[in-house]
């Protein structure tokens, strides 16, 4: 079972498809572009929202809901938004079908069409900023910081599981401030969160930086992000946080009675990550073998396998199977005891080595007597046997082990693939190898297309711990004054 993949060097992009299907993730449904979650799939992005949701409260944001239906004029209010996703909008025009009396089955009643269409849900900018307009009247109102656990549409036509799909769940977050002090704080405060929630939890290292305006979202003043490297070189954007200036609150005529006493119009930050970074997860850990999942995200941690011949021998080993797990589960750990008899244990230790289970124990008649168990590891493919009565101590400590080398390496293949390049020459070889290549860049929005449309490389962020450095633009020559981070992407 552990050999149904395709390999990363034979085809990097196979290997992620055929491993985001055998590994009971996701699979492609009958709506052209969009995606079904399986269990698996969903219970790993459920422990991704458990977390991110605890992280958003712990900082006084709270949960809220709006409409999936926005109405097109909303997002004429706002020119540089509904430029940015007018191409890839689904409208709905008409409420109501009727039987096709000429051809059969169904059509469109023209009777029932909208008075004006509705847009099914992009992003929600342009509703909850509408509907700020009825909760802010004072500056006693503000600051409102709302969160949204929501399903988006986005007209894609090249699609790949969780990357990029016509359907996707995400959070997004909306924010109202008095000051741009405040908005701005509130934006690198979330990076901090996307930043520290990839890099704890999903054991994979970003870069903080600045988008550059032709990166940056419709509508934003700033765009900040997180960016993560995947194994075959490409770069990943793992999340967001916009400054929205005040440029939705005049949109929607959103203003507020200052301390003062005059009127102010509001200042706004939205944010938000989406399933994207189960791909991410993905691309960034695992191997030929299957999934390599971070412990803190795995929806069993533990597994245990117990090894048998007879009827005795199954008896005798499930119970202390079962035993085992209800010690560890009183740890916090996750554990499944797979007592199948329809499947042998070999079967069972690949099904596992395929969805990415960070440990994997087997008890059998000879361990029984010993008083030992195997433990099997799935960062690193190694065994051992310990006694029975050390699991409590050993498991915990070797889960946050395998968190912190899953995270290591990672951070290891990040650093050995980011490159200074200070030569167009350079820059032209070292592009098609891949990674992070860190270079100089005049400023110029026309040079930043230049080079995209020459190499299909984009500046991926200016980082926010670079330094001032003059040097001469890696394309043009022209002055330059610090390094910017370039790559392709996903």
């Amino acid at each position: 079972m552990a050999k149904v993949l395709t390999s990363r060097s034979e085809n990097y992009s196979q290997w992620y498809n055929d491993l985001v299907i055998k590994a009971d993730l996701a699979e492609n449904s009958a709506v052209r572009g969009c995606m079904v979650i399986k269990p698996y799939g969903y219970a790993i992005w459920e422990k991704i929202q458990a977390e991110l949701d605890r992280m958003f409260k712990e900082t006084d944001h709270v949960n809220a809901y709006f409409p999936l239906f926005i109405p097109k004029s909303f997002f004429s209010r706002e020119a540089q938004h509904v430029e940015g996703f007018a191409k890839e909008c689904a409208v709905v025009t008409h409420y109501r079908l009727m039987k096709d009396e000429e051809n059969g089955g169904l059509k469109v009643d023209p009777s029932a069409k909208l008075e004006e269409e509705l847009v099914v849900r992009p992003t929600s900018e342009t509703i909850i900023w509408n509907t700020y307009k009825n909760w802010i009247h004072s500056y006693r109102d503000l600051p409102i910081l709302i969160n949204q656990w929501a399903n988006v549409v986005r007209w894609e036509m090249r699609t790949r599981l969780f990357l990029r799909t016509a359907e996707f769940l995400w959070q997004e977050g909306h924010t109202a401030h008095e000051t741009s002090e405040e908005a701005v704080e509130e934006t690198l405060k979330i990076l901090g969160i996307y930043s520290t929630f990839a890099e704890e939890f999903l054991a994979i290292p970003v870069l903080k930086g600045l988008k550059t305006d032709s990166e940056k979202f419709a509508g934003a003043l700033d765009t900040y992000c997180i960016e993560a490297l995947m194994q075959d070189g490409k770069a990943l954007q793992a999340g967001t946080s916009h400054f929205l200036g005040q440029n939705f609150a005049k949109a929607f005529d959103v203003k507020y009675a200052s301390r003062e006493g005059r009127e102010e119009y509001v200042w706004a930050t939205s944010w938000g990550v989406s399933t994207r970074l189960m791909g991410a997860l993905v691309m960034a850990h695992s191997d030929d073998n299957g999934l390599v999942l971070p412990p803190k995200l795995a929806p069993q941690q533990v597994v245990i396998i117990p090894i048998y011949k007879t009827p005795e021998e199954y008896a005798a080993t499930r119970e202390r199977a079962h035993a085992i797990k209800d010690s560890l589960k009183k740890l916090g750990v996750s554990v499944k005891v797979d007592d199948r008899d329809t499947q042998k244990p070999g079967w069972k230790f690949a099904e596992y080595e395929l969805k990415g289970v960070p440990l994997r124990l087997a008890i059998g008649p000879r361990d029984m007597q010993n008083g030992t168990i195997e433990i099997a590891r799935r960062d690193t493919l190694t065994k051992e046997v310990i006694a029975q009565d050390q699991l409590t101590t050993v498991i915990p400590a070797l889960l946050d082990e395998i968190q912190r080398t899953i995270y290591n390496k990672a951070f290891k293949f990040r650093a050995e693939n980011t490159f200074n390049v200070d030569t167009w020459d350079e820059f032209l070889v070292q592009i098609e190898k891949g990674g992070f290549i860190s270079a100089h860049w005049d400023g110029d929005a026309a040079t930043e297309k230049m080079i995209q449309d020459e190499t299909k490389a984009t500046i991926r962020c200016i980082p926010l711990d670079s330094v001032a450095e003059a040097g001469l633009c890696v394309r043009t020559g022209k002055p330059s004054v610090r390094r910017v981070i370039f790559a392709r992407s996903y």
